[in-house]
């Protein structure tokens, strides 16, 4: 891999574009990397935390039934919609100052959520807090790329940053079952406080300044078409499941993102200071992982998001017990990030990780597709989430690296709010469609039953479930194929070495 995201392989570079080098390491980049990896956890948190609080939320507020996905996806638009400007923001700006604002702000926003009176405050507060999640997420890996060059280290800081996604998820389940429960709904707003501003205060003290890209602008057109566009694809995405895709809004909204992301592409050929490089993903290396990142999250969403119904609808468990029988598959993700991605990255080829990681993750996915109403947690569900986390931590995580290698550091937060967008994307076109798949899948067998009872509604969910299943495997053999073919190239050191040989 080249040093820049915009010239190709063996391309001479531009005299006006000299090869930036790297600074020595920072004695204290381990520190950084504690808190940068907690204001990741601050964000996560909040992608699950809130989910279990909706309930109560909406007595307490008088939310109807129609209005309350609002508070899902006022912050799922926000973030989906301005993550690419949120990117380009850190890089003009510098990384360190966008980092601190996007704290301060995300800390802002949810003291504002936890005293709301009244549901529109709420879906403000959720609104700005991805528009800040937007800046932030970037600012967080782009300082991450940048602290840690030296591909060892940074396997190991990737691995502790992607354990952290893993951990985040399922923790923010088990906070938002106690917080609920033992206090109220408002804490799992509040409780995003203290921690944004201990990151900050530790954030001060210990990021390096870091260099502002001074010679870049802000394409505005590019930034009107892109967030236009991605917030027009997440809202289609998720009126889907209420509305059905053949609704006019769902259909309207996806037409009209596609029309903008269109056009969007189209003015970053010719801007002389473009939102997104696009050499950042014309990278053939790069296009393949930023695709396993999209691709691998809509397996994750499917997991979480059929096993927490499966655990409490099925098997009668708790807010809090599902939470923490989720924990299996989180330790499992963090060991595939740390021990198996961590130490292989650095040394091979990186498909040769995220295979197999892809093939261990359609395993497990294929041994929940054998589960029924009466299966056994230990016996059906366990192994099979172990073998996703294992499989999709180690994969994930390879795949990241890959994604944000070799990348000016220009250029870090582009790159970093591509992975973050792609993730975004294949999250909320993972939710949208498995629903989709499993509810109609289940109304059908549910129609065609004998039988209207509670066992047959179990057995009618369970099959939809599995329908939906066999299509997240189906979809993770394919894009362990086409990882096999996009994602070549060597091990991150061999290619330093030869990087530093021309």
């Amino acid at each position: 891999m080249t040093g820049s995201s915009a010239v190709s392989p063996g391309a001479p570079r531009a005299p006006e574009q000299p090869r930036e080098t790297a600074a020595a390491p920072d004695p204290r980049r381990w520190w950084a990397l504690a808190v940068i990896a907690t204001a990741q956890l601050t964000v996560l948190l909040d992608g699950t935390i809130v989910n279990i609080a909706l309930p109560s939320a909406q007595r307490d507020l008088g939310m109807s039934d129609g209005n309350r996905q609002w508070v899902i996806t006022a912050y799922t638009l926000a973030l989906g919609g301005l993550l690419l400007l949120g990117g380009r923001v850190v890089d003009i700006f510098g990384r360190k100052r966008a980092f601190v604002t996007g704290l301060l702000g995300f800390a802002a926003a949810s003291a504002l959520g936890g005293a709301a009176t009244a549901p529109g405050v709420l879906f403000t507060a959720r609104a700005c807090q991805g528009a800040f999640a937007a800046l932030l997420t970037p600012s967080a890996l782009s300082l991450l790329i940048t602290t840690f060059t030296e591909p060892k280290e940074r396997g190991r800081a990737f691995g502790v940053y992607g354990s952290i996604s893993g951990i985040g998820s399922a923790a923010g389940l088990i906070a938002g079952g106690l917080l609920t429960e033992y206090l109220n709904w408002r804490w799992c707003m509040f409780v995003n406080v203290p921690i944004a501003l201990g990151a900050v205060a530790a954030a001060l003290w210990i990021l390096p300044a870091g260099a502002r890209g001074t010679a870049l602008r802000l394409d505005v057109p590019g930034a009107v078409l892109g967030c236009g566009g991605l917030t027009a694809v997440a809202y289609g995405f998720s009126e889907a499941e209420p509305r059905g895709w053949h609704s006019r809004a769902v259909l309207g909204a996806l037409a009209l993102g596609a029309v903008l992301l269109v056009l969007f592409v189209f003015r970053q050929t010719r801007a002389r200071h473009p939102l997104l490089p696009l050499g950042i993903v014309r990278d053939r290396r790069r296009a393949g992982a930023l695709l396993v990142t999209g691709l691998g999250q809509i397996g994750m969403f499917g997991l979480l998001l059929f096993m927490t119904y499966y655990l409490q609808g099925v098997l009668g468990y708790s807010a809090v017990a599902a939470g923490v029988a989720f924990l299996p598959l989180t330790a499992a993700m963090t060991i595939g990030v740390t021990q198996i991605a961590a130490r292989l990255a650095p040394h091979t080829a990186p498909r040769r990780v995220i295979v197999p990681g892809l093939l261990s993750a359609a395993l497990g996915m294929l041994l929940l597709t054998r589960i029924g109403t009466d299966s056994g947690y230990v016996s059906h569900v366990l192994p099979a989430m172990v073998l996703f986390g294992l499989g999709l931590g180690s994969a994930g995580m390879t795949a990241m690296v890959a994604a944000t290698g070799g990348v000016l550091p220009r250029d870090s937060g582009a790159a970093s709010a591509m992975v973050t967008t792609s993730q975004q994307i294949g999250g909320s076109l993972g939710t949208a469609v498995l629903n989709t798949v499993a509810a109609s899948a289940a109304a059908r067998q549910l129609a065609h039953s004998s039988r209207t009872d509670a066992l047959a509604r179990a057995e009618s969910t369970v099959h939809g479930f599995t329908v939906a299943l066999w299509g997240v495997v189906g979809l993770l053999l394919l894009t362990a194929a086409a990882a096999a073919l996009l994602i070549d190239g060597p091990a991150p050191q061999r290619a330093e070495r030869r990087d530093a040989v021309d």
